[in-house]
């Protein structure tokens, strides 16, 4: 199969080829006709003077003309000094009688050659047709080159209502995925095992009636892998799979979208049993009735166009529709009904077990070296997605063959754990002597807030290495995997938050703009504290807001759904949680004023401390470090940033 593909994609290649030279070719010809007319009009008239025939007929008298040839009303008079000479006479008066007018005698005319040739010769129609023929012979040319590009484009100018979803062969080895290819996300794969099996065997389910979901919705965070477990879905049933983005739908001109809707089913319904797989689904199936547009927006036909499709599915038809989004409270009621996409299937981030396997797919086809331990990688990577894991085995490997290595060892990896989150170290970034310590004072602050405080996580690394937008960072690592956050454990995070800020003021009497990113999430946690889980005393066990927030064109355009006055408390609230995480971090730098200067000291003299100096520093300063229950993480330590569920900076 890979052969013919690469025969049908040479071929294809071949005859894209033949066509550009057969139309380059045919241009070229036509140029060289019109140059040889045209040239040849220019030397039939070329160094021949145009004189008047009162001239000739002077000539004549005088004799000094030996031949005089008569073509229609064109004279062609040559000269005893054989010169060539034209004129003009009347078409319906002879040669005698237009001379005679003019003086000429029959004897003198008798001694000069007559010849009389038929004005239809190449020439006389050339000279007549060219100047009409030619300006519509460019025109004919430029329609002709303008329709063979169309044509070769795939008539694009007149497909704008035709679908552009991309079909994968089941039969094509190299683009098929099964679920041995997907790692983790055990319930997920059970859950879609009947789909294949309905399309493997569909009469085991119609004769006991049941009637298989006619659409799957795959929710889970960007990167977990939605679209790769719809492929595989398909390749397990070894049916036709149709892939196109929600946004594809859509365009400018209206009626498009709706018009690729029933182009892609009919298509599909054609290629049955098959699967569609509408990737970002949110793009077209927001909730109707909310964007600016109304009940005419282009993206709300599209989107009924959908649901009239669904709905028209028979029983026995053998095509399943798959969709994907990370924003499923946006998406229409009307589209998750049942007989539509009756089926969710959630797809949470893996945990350490998913990693490693997702790891070891990863690393199938990369030369490992010996002290690779993928189970040390999976357990420093809380939070990573699918997605975060084929990037960190990709950096690891671009850095092995950057240092003209043959193999990717532990180090490698374990860097492209920082490189992936933070990005790549900015070495050109030379902080000041000013600026280095007060960066030094900042990240001290976060480290040790972090290690006094109980309930906040154990710290990992400490680093003013810029990376990134990120002047320096501090890394830490929870000590197991979770999925629920206690009210404590916020209110240690707001503490530890607020550290760089209180450490800034506290040595410099002075801020920078530094703590901006860290006041940002400070009072989005506490926002969400006090708005969405119930955390406040004064307000109650209440949910202000959803998850998502509002959305533009989505659930609303930023109406809240409590009053000015419940507003107040609330920003009264978050101002409460912060001032008193404020005040804890304050104390806890205060008390361990000598361990804040001696971990800024080193920072400032190191630029880097790693989980074991700084578990020494605390224990010389009478702090005893959170024990890591967990061996695995020795040796060299990282972890990640404050962008992904369970890491923090």
């Amino acid at each position: 199969m890979d052969g013919l593909k690469r025969k049908n994609s040479g071929k294809k290649k071949f005859n894209d080829k033949q066509q550009f030279l057969s139309n380059l070719i045919s241009i070229i010809l036509i140029l060289l006709i019109i140059g040889t007319i045209y040239s040849y009009i220019v030397e039939n008239q070329q160094n021949v003077e145009e004189v008047s025939i009162s001239e000739i007929a002077a000539d004549v008298v005088s004799g000094n003309i030996s031949r005089i040839s008569v073509e229609g009303d064109t004279l062609k008079v040559t000269y005893l000094d054989e010169t060539e000479k034209i004129s003009k006479k009347e078409v319906e008066t002879s040669l005698s009688e237009t001379l005679g007018n003019y003086g000429v005698t029959m004897a003198q005319l008798a001694s000069v050659k007559i010849d009389i040739r038929e004005p239809n010769g190449l020439g006389f129609w050339l000279l007549t047709l060219l100047p009409i023929v030619l300006p519509i012979m460019f025109i004919l040319l430029f329609f002709w080159m303008i329709s063979r590009q169309v044509k070769g484009a795939g008539m694009q100018a007149f497909s704008f209502g035709q679908s552009k979803a991309r079909m994968i062969d089941p039969k094509d080895k190299n683009q098929r995925v099964t679920f041995d290819d997907v790692a983790g996300v055990k319930e997920a794969k059970e859950e879609l095992r009947e789909i294949v099996d309905f399309l493997k065997n569909p009469k085991k389910f119609l004769d006991i009636g049941a009637r298989i979901p006619k659409g799957v919705i795959l929710m889970g965070a960007p990167g977990t892998g939605k679209t790769l477990l719809a492929r595989a879905v398909a390749g397990e049933a070894r049916v036709p799979f149709f892939i196109i983005s929600g946004s594809e739908f859509v365009e400018m001109f209206v009626g498009v979208g709706a018009s690729r809707v029933r182009d892609l089913f009919r298509m599909v319904k054609k290629a049955a049993p098959a699967i569609i797989f509408v990737d970002e689904i949110d793009a077209v199936g927001r909730v109707r009735g909310t964007g600016v547009g109304g009940g005419n927006d282009e993206r709300e036909q599209t989107l009924n166009q959908i649901l009239v499709e669904m709905d028209g599915f028979e029983q026995n038809e053998k095509v399943i529709v798959m969709a994907a989004t990370n924003r499923p409270d946006v998406l229409d009621p009307a589209l998750l009904r049942p007989g539509r996409f009756d089926r969710r299937v959630t797809l949470d981030l893996p945990d350490r077990n998913d990693r490693e396997a997702i790891l070891k797919i990863h690393s199938a086809r990369k030369p490992l070296g010996e002290d690779i331990n993928l189970r040390i990688i999976a357990e420093r990577t809380p939070g990573f997605s699918g997605a975060d894991l084929n990037s960190l085995m990709n950096e690891g490997a671009i850095l092995a063959a950057r240092e003209n290595r043959k193999k990717v060892t532990q180090y490698d990896l374990i860097r492209s754990i920082e490189k992936v989150m933070l990005g790549p170290e900015r070495k050109s970034h030379v902080l000041s002597t000013k600026e280095k310590k007060i960066t030094a004072y900042h990240e001290a602050g976060h480290a040790l807030v972090s290690s006094v405080l109980p309930d906040a996580d154990p710290v990992h690394k400490v680093s003013i290495v810029a990376r990134g937008y990120a002047g320096g960072y501090t890394l830490k690592l929870p000590l197991e995997e979770r999925r629920l956050q206690s009210k404590r454990e916020f209110l240690d995070d707001l503490a530890v938050s607020l550290g760089g800020y209180v450490a800034e003021q506290m040595v410099f009497g002075d801020l920078t703009t530094g703590p901006s990113n860290d006041l940002q999430v400070a009072t989005a946690v506490a926002r969400d504290m006090v708005t969405r889980y119930g955390m406040s005393e004064k307000i109650g066990p209440m949910a202000l807001e959803d998850s998502a927030g509002h959305a533009l064109f989505g659930r609303g355009i930023g109406s809240n759904e409590y009053s000015e006055t419940m507003s107040t408390v609330i920003d009264n609230e978050v101002a409460r949680l912060i001032n008193e995480a404020f005040v804890r971090a304050k104390d806890v730098l205060t008390k361990y004023r000598g361990v804040l200067d001696s971990i800024a000291r080193e920072l400032v003299s190191a630029e880097t401390i790693e989980r074991d100096e700084f578990e020494k520093l605390l224990i010389l300063n009478g702090i005893k470090p959170k024990k890591i229950e967990n061996e695995l993480l020795g040796g060299v330590d990282m972890t990640s940033d404050d962008s992904r569920e369970g890491l923090k900076v």
